[in-house]
């Protein structure tokens, strides 16, 4: 049997820093990875790039954010610059917060940790999915192979089970006596009424939207909304995926409904103040041509069409008092009756997970199992698009090392 201080079960970007952190604080340490290669879903990051946190991730609105607070003020943002810096990697800011690697790729960020786990002698052996943990003589039996003092699980949820997340560390915390809340994709596409975004394919605003269910919101952002052939794309969708992937994928089916302000810097007000300007100096323009000076002219002819009932080729002087209030309160509230999301494979994080009650909230150790610590996407707490998730990885992962070395090497 292979014996070793600490195993590390996954080698996505929490795991690959559990290794790092691990083996630099003296542990022998074996990252053992389902697939055949470690950090494949680091290399579609950040669309390629790898976004490696974000200046605002402390007051970001992590799911079970209270739970996350400690480590990510103990491995803070100046804490994972001088971990990148270390392995020879220099971030840079795009003026909004995210940061990337100066080299602006997501293969070089991988090959950087690849290299430091081969520095510091780490054992990683690709191909090796594991399916069985077991205590035994105070330590742990792994595949009835490999044998430690410690576990790290840092398998992953279910999102992109391509680049291997494949849910499976859920099941091995389950089998050990965890509670695994319910798992859904987030930071996903929604699927929407094709008969309206179907028209609108490709073309993109920045809005705010709004999921309701009847007459609750259940969640909101800001930012950019990409219309395409099955429903709704871009940073703001995405955001409040989860919250209706929670619809979805309940035991109870429920409706929900995207509802877009297409022009959150106006009011209705002044949107009907804009109109009324256009008919009074334009009044023989065309009606398609009513709210093109605010909005993409695909979305406002679209607007103009669901609102009322005139030709588009129409003249604006036509529109009547009520027509240019429905207008809009269209602009402000232009809803989409949502049927789904895109599912894990396309989905970025996934939202649920290892119970937090069930671990030490400063260092992620099992309160079940002794020595026992999981870390990144298999606890149940996930971010926003903007490299928030990634923070998280990098903060969890470590503090499960630091705790494990702490440990083991006080009982040595």
């Amino acid at each position: 049997m292979k014996q070793c201080d600490l195993i590390v079960v996954g080698g996505g970007a929490s795991g690959l820093a559990a290794a790092i952190e691990a083996g630099r604080r003296g542990l022998t340490v074996t990252l053992l990875e389902r697939l055949p290669r470690v950090g494949k879903k680091i290399l579609v990051t950040g669309n390629g790039r790898c976004n490696i946190s974000n200046t605002a991730f402390k007051d970001h609105n992590y799911r079970n954010a209270g739970f996350a607070r400690d480590v990510l003020e103990k491995f803070d943002l100046r804490s994972t610059v001088d971990f990148f810096e270390s392995i020879g990697l220099m971030l840079t800011d795009d003026g909004e917060g995210r940061l990337y690697p100066m080299s602006n790729t997501a293969a070089g960020v991988l090959d950087l940790l690849r290299l430091e786990c081969e520095l510091l002698g780490v054992n990683t052996v690709c191909d090796c999915k594991v399916t069985d943990i077991r205590q035994s003589d105070g330590g742990f039996t792994v595949n009835g192979e490999y044998r430690s003092k410690a576990v790290i699980v840092a398998a992953g949820g279910c999102a992109s089970p391509v680049h291997g997340s494949d849910g499976s560390g859920f099941e091995l915390l389950k089998k050990l006596g965890h509670r695994i809340t319910p798992v859904v994709p987030s930071l996903v596409q929604l699927i929407a009424d094709e008969s309206v975004t179907k028209q609108l394919k490709g073309l993109r605003c920045s809005a705010k939207i709004s999921l309701k269910a009847g007459n609750r919101t259940l969640a909101s952002s800001r930012g950019e909304i990409l219309f395409t052939d099955y429903g709704i794309s871009g940073i703001a969708a995405m955001e409040v995926s989860g919250k209706a992937a929670e619809l979805f994928y309940g035991e109870l089916e429920a409706s929900c409904t995207a509802v877009l302000d297409l022009a959150p810097e106006l009011s209705g007000d002044d949107i009907r103040r804009f109109i009324a300007n256009r008919v009074k100096f334009s009044p023989e323009s065309e009606l398609e041509m009513l709210l093109v000076g605010i909005l993409p002219k695909g979305i406002a002819r679209c607007v103009c069409k669901k609102a009322c009932g005139l030709p588009l080729n129409s003249r604006i002087s036509d529109l009547k008092n009520e027509d240019i209030k429905t207008i809009s309160e269209r602009v402000k509230n232009f809803e989409l009756p949502l049927k789904g999301t895109k599912g894990f494979s396309q989905a970025q994080v996934s939202r649920g997970g290892a119970d937090v009650g069930q671990f030490d909230r400063n260092t992620l150790e099992s309160l079940i199992v002794k020595n026992l610590y999981a870390c990144g996407e298999v606890l149940d707490v996930d971010g926003g698009c903007g490299g928030f998730n990634l923070q998280w990885a990098w903060s969890s992962g470590r503090a499960c090392a630091c705790a494990a070395a702490e440990k083991i090497k006080n009982k040595d």
